[in-house]
């Protein structure tokens, strides 16, 4: 079954080609067929795959498949191979299943839309992008991968390209990432030229053999890689991109957010742990990152009237703990919280979507209001998924990773008591910001009366999701034993009078503690939560949540304003104007010659015969 791994990028890659190239000439059931059940067959593929890795693992616990040569160049022969180990099968199983339910509830979602096949088309070329940057084994093929998923969300955010304001959200994702694109490329370069390959696993052993632990070389390519991690995981500082990505379908929003895009840098600093274990300030550096970007995008949810942008900087807030996870050390319990993020934060995007259809396109919470009745399934499976990212004690999956990453943020060998500090406000922000959606969306008045209901093809996917988000935390000994033959387990250096019971049971009160507070400022006496923000200090903290901190407005004012102003003052472009000049010259002297072309015989055998005689009188009294 091994042999049929090239069938998983492949079946999304070929649906993706045919729906481009006559998908609109496709009836809308046959484009769903091929939308869909590509992504649904790639997906048993990978479940057959999966079961065959499980019950006759193979040598060394990983499988290469060659397929062809790519380039052969001076000593430069990357391969089109792909590699199956812990790390990457798991990965693609959440891709492909999580995928393809988005698909199913794609179906009916945007069955009106008159870009039907255009959507599928671009939402086969995403997943078959992720899967190839997980597959991939060697970092060029990687990076392919990696350029493709940049490509499909700058086609999916601005897919109603007719708002101008969708178009300038999809430029802003290309262009905010392709900042962490080049450092990556540059990472890249200099990895080549020290290491001589590319390939991930002869990489990461010419890395631990030539360079020492804190080696220049090491930080630089390790601090180059995480530049490309922090631009595709939306981390600080290139956050901005992500909660104006919410422009897209609702669809796409659940994927790039549960399943691909943003979780590609969780995977490449994951896939060259070796080069960051060597690199200790590099490694600092992605715990700090994380620490600081799951603060900062909670506060940020916290004040979001769009209910999908409150669950987009929920996204960067929880990739933040994956960020936490990876830099003190703790390699499994990122990918741990990978495995149920991608389950619950896709539920709460399609459920946001069940919402929005229902209340004819209504987007803000605050018009929203006492859909627990009118909405029961959306209701319930929203409520599930939101108890799981917010972390309820011992039941939900969220629980289960979250906290894991939380204590090991305080115990870990790079751990420190400011990590874990920070991880309990965010568990803080988190239980807040979560549930000041349920109880604004869900509970009080009716606000926006329901005009739409979601048919089977929308509510399956979310109660299958509910059912993972709810039990795919008791997962987790079975997953973390089996990511150990590709990730090393975590070093435990320190508890300092704190347990692991200890720090459950604290994160349990936060959790009941951020539960109160939504309670009580958003259901029970919402007055609190408008005298909060009118009181100057409120105010100003809310305008400054609101605005992403004020990245944008500094973004602007250091790059882009600086920018135009060079680009009016140089309007006539100096470069051009030699070759404007050159084209100048050119023209005077074809104007005069033109002069010359008279007609009149007579002056055109004078002309030779003056200057046969110069000609002459050149040569003989030179």
């Amino acid at each position: 079954m091994l042999g049929l791994l090239w069938l998983i990028p492949a079946l999304p890659f070929a649906s993706a080609l045919v729906l481009m190239l006559s998908g609109s000439r496709f009836p809308r059931k046959a484009a769903t067929a091929l939308g869909v059940g590509s992504i649904g067959i790639s997906a048993v593929v990978t479940i057959l795959v999966a079961v065959s890795f499980f019950t006759a693992p193979p040598p060394d616990h990983s499988y290469t498949q060659l397929l062809w040569t790519w380039i052969n160049v001076g000593g430069f022969n990357p391969e089109i191979a792909l590699r199956l180990d812990a790390l990457s099968l798991v990965m693609v199983l959440v891709v492909t299943f999580v995928g393809f339910l988005i698909h199913v509830y794609s179906a009916e979602f945007m069955m009106e839309d008159e870009g039907y096949s255009r959507f599928f088309a671009y939402m086969n070329l995403f997943v078959a992008s992720m899967i190839t940057l997980l597959l991939g084994d060697n970092l060029l093929l990687l990076m392919l991968g990696w350029e493709g998923v940049g490509l499909c969300s700058y086609l999916l955010i601005g897919f109603w390209y007719r708002e101008p304001a969708n178009g300038h959200a999809a430029r802003k994702a290309f262009v905010v990432t392709r900042v962490g694109d080049t450092l990556m490329l540059i990472g890249l370069m200099l990895l080549f030229t020290q290491l001589g390959t590319l390939q991930i696993h002869e990489l990461m052993q010419r890395a631990s053999e030539h360079w020492p632990a804190g080696s220049g070389y090491a930080v630089a390519a390790a601090l180059l890689l995480l530049g490309g991690a922090v631009g595709k995981s939306a981390q600080l500082p290139l956050q901005v991109w992500l909660p104006d990505a919410m422009a897209g379908p609702t669809p796409t929003s659940a994927l790039i957010h549960a399943a691909t895009m943003v979780t590609a840098g969780v995977y490449l600093i994951a896939r060259t742990h070796v080069l960051f274990s060597l690199a200790p300030a590099a490694q600092f550096a992605v715990a700090l990152v994380g620490a600081a970007t799951l603060l900062l995008a909670g506060f940020s949810a916290l004040t979001q009237p769009d209910i999908k942008r409150a669950l987009a900087y929920s996204t960067v807030s929880q990739i933040g703990y994956m960020f936490l996870a990876l830099g003190v050390g703790a390699w499994q319990a990122a990918l741990f919280h990978f495995f149920t993020h991608a389950f619950f934060k896709a539920l709460l995007f399609l459920g946001a979507g069940v919402i929005i259809n229902a209340l004819h396109d209504e987007h803000n919470i605050f018009k929203m209001g006492g859909l627990r009745k009118e909405l029961p399934v959306a209701f319930w499976t929203f409520l599930i998924a939101g108890c799981s990212v917010a972390g309820l004690p011992f039941l939900t999956a969220g629980f289960f990773s979250k906290d894991l990453i939380i204590w090991e943020a305080w115990s870990a060998d790079h751990g420190h008591p400011g990590f874990w500090i920070a991880g309990m406000v965010g568990a803080l922000l988190t239980s807040l910001y979560t549930f000041r959606l349920i109880f604004r969306v869900f509970f009080g008045p009716l606000g926006t009366p329901v005009t739409k209901r979601p048919g089977y093809t929308m509510t399956i996917p979310l109660m299958v999701l509910a059912l993972f988000s709810f039990g795919a935390g008791y997962l987790k000994e079975p997953l973390l034993g089996f990511l150990h033959s590709a990730l090393p387990a975590t070093i435990e250096a320190r508890a300092g009078g704190m347990t692991e019971a200890g720090s459950e049971a604290v994160a349990a009160v936060v959790f009941l503690v951020g539960l109160y507070f939504a309670y009580l400022f958003h259901l029970r006496k919402r007055s609190l939560a408008e005298a909060a923000v009118s009181n100057p200090v409120g105010s100003l903290l809310h305008r400054w949540w609101l605005a992403d901190w004020g990245f944008d407005w500094v973004y602007d004012k250091v790059f882009v304003q600086p920018f135009i102003w060079a680009a009016q003052i140089n309007k006539s472009d100096f470069i051009d104007a030699f070759y404007a000049g050159v084209a100048r010259l050119a023209d005077l002297f074809y104007r005069g010659l033109s002069r010359t072309e008279s007609g009149r015989l007579r002056w055109y055998a004078a002309g030779v015969a003056v200057g046969s005689v110069v000609f002459l009188a050149m040569v003989l009294f030179r």
